[in-house]
């Protein structure tokens, strides 16, 4: 992937990341692992990235899914690699961003 297709800015904590339609993330039993399908074919995720869009609800911002890692995998730290697969996963197309509009 070059440059140019990574966005313009970078997520911040506060968004809200969802599954950007068409993609549909879906447990594989087959493939032992979350996937994310599309019209013309498949993504087999890792168990980080499938443990992070699972999370991915459009609800819960990227601050709340680093929470819950944390706290599911007794750790600390993940702020950065959650940012990161999310930055990732927004210039792949996988997401959408709803960024918070101030009140």
């Amino acid at each position: 992937m070059s440059d140019a297709n990574l966005p313009a800015t970078r997520t911040a904590l506060d968004n809200t990341p969802r599954v950007r339609p068409p993609y549909r993330l879906q447990w594989e039993a087959a493939q032992d692992a979350w996937v994310l399908l599309y019209p013309e074919g498949m993504i087999k995720l890792n168990r980080s990235a499938g443990e992070i869009m699972q999370r991915c609800n459009g609800e819960r911002s990227v601050q709340a899914i680093v929470t819950e890692l944390e706290q599911a995998f007794q750790t600390t730290g993940l702020q950065a690699d959650v940012l990161a697969f999310v930055d990732m996963a927004r210039a792949q197309r996988w997401l959408d961003i709803t960024p918070v509009v101030p009140a």
